[in-house]
């Protein structure tokens, strides 16, 4: 079991980060945001993959006025991507951003600051500092002659500084980096030198095979010791693999569920059926389950009974095509796929157990 970093508690717009809240996960789109329609299309995505928070930039004026179009057609709360120019950030908060992604060293004067710190305030708006290793301040780099964890936590440290001696309190932070080992070193320092939330993520990670291998890598870690309150996986990718990567990260540590976590061996000489095909088709076929339970398929009684032990649903594969059904760990029946598929069989499993939870959630509320 892990025990999470004691955190402070926030909230971007509806949803709380921090403190004993659920580890949220979060994307930013990448569509221009002044084409509406695109972006509203592509936050709508996010919201059916899973996505808790989304992220939106707002390099220029007209970006920040589309968000006053977007978010009432959207559910999650948005958060405005803004950098050097503080009057996105006065615009995107009375536009309705729940959140602010700034770093206050980099819009301008203190006044300047004050501005935008009052209208988040004013608008309910939380802040998130975002650190990056790629765009410290020039005299971090100069005092430290590279981007290092010590001139990222300084800079972090920085900048809740600049937000508490305004009487802000409703943010949380990232440190990011997009060397995993600079990024871990500088999130560990910054755990132990405050309690306010904290965003995780590895930026600039890659693309999905290799971003996914570095962040599971980078912020596995982190949250295996604890660390993060809500996270973000950064990919050259559709960031709808973002959302995906994201819950599977938090899922093998048993940090949170959502959908079905299917156990599959790699397949060898003695599995009995074609283990890769079926678990592809199957992992595709129940794609849109978001009621938390395990599932495995596994080729041979070798680990196959063992494996069936520990899942909502098992299938372990037998001689002449007739395998056995685990549901709850128990034999349940045999199944010969001779003239039927074995995906059709297990989606139909998965739907009925699916919508046999979610009965009971129902009837535990109604109680």
């Amino acid at each position: 079991m892990i025990e999470r970093r004691k955190s402070r508690k926030i909230w971007v717009g509806d949803v709380p980060v921090g403190g004993d809240s659920p580890i949220t996960v979060q994307s930013m789109t990448n569509t221009l945001t002044t084409d509406v329609k695109a972006t509203i299309e592509q936050i709508r995505a996010l919201e059916v993959a899973g996505a808790d928070i989304v992220r939106v930039s707002c390099p220029d004026e007209e970006s920040s006025k589309a968000l006053k179009e977007i978010i009432p057609e959207v559910t999650v709360p948005i958060v405005a991507d803004i950098h050097f120019h503080y009057k996105r950030g006065i615009e995107a908060a009375l536009n309705g951003a729940a959140c602010l992604r700034i770093n206050p060293g980099n819009i301008g004067s203190k006044d300047r600051v004050k501005e935008v710190i009052q209208a988040a305030k004013d608008n309910n708006c939380s802040i998130r500092i975002g650190v990056n290793a790629g765009s410290l301040e020039r005299d971090l780099l100069e005092k430290y002659g590279e981007p290092c964890p010590d001139a990222m936590v300084e800079s972090a440290l920085r900048h809740i500084q600049i937000l508490e001696d305004h009487d802000f309190f409703n943010f949380k932070i990232s440190c990011k980096a997009s060397d995993v080992f600079m990024a871990c070193a500088a999130y560990q320092q910054l755990a132990e030198a405050c309690d306010y939330p904290l965003h995780v993520g590895i930026t600039e990670a890659g693309g999905l095979r290799t971003g996914t291998i570095k962040s599971a890598i980078g912020m596995g870690n982190l949250l295996w010791a604890g660390i993060g309150d809500t996270i973000r996986v950064s990919l050259s990718a559709d960031p709808v693999e973002e959302i995906k990567v994201g819950f599977d990260i938090l899922k093998s540590l048993g940090l949170r569920h959502r959908g079905v976590n299917v156990i599959s061996c790699p397949s060898c000489a003695r599995q009995q059926f074609q283990v890769i095909d079926t678990v592809a088709e199957l992992e595709q076929r129940i794609a849109h389950i978001t009621t938390p339970m395990t599932v495995s398929i596994i080729g041979c009684v070798v680990n196959g009974p063992g494996e069936a032990l520990m899942t909502d649903i098992g299938l372990t594969g037998g001689g002449n095509n007739n395998h056995q059904i685990y549901i709850g760990g128990d034999k349940a029946h045999r199944f010969n796929n001779g003239d039927n598929s074995i995906v059709d069989h297990i989606v139909e499993m998965v739907e009925a157990k699916a919508a046999e939870i979610e009965a009971n959630k129902d009837n535990s509320k109604a109680a």
